[in-house]
């Protein structure tokens, strides 16, 4: 008896997903999410190290 939260590949995550969303644009956008988040992260740093110094 499996459970029901189980997935057995990719695509059976594929399917559940909200707002009709494909797999493609969810990865797409998490990238995008990450990459603009560590460059603000690295610029308030540096503005941060900056500023001290």
């Amino acid at each position: 008896m499996g459970s029901v939260l189980a997935l057995q590949t990719a695509g059976d995550a594929a399917q559940g997903l909200l707002f009709g969303w494909d797999i493609a644009t969810l990865q797409t956008s998490a990238l995008v999410y990450l990459g603009v988040s560590s460059l603000a992260f690295v610029v308030v740093w540096v503005l941060g190290y900056l500023r001290r110094g």
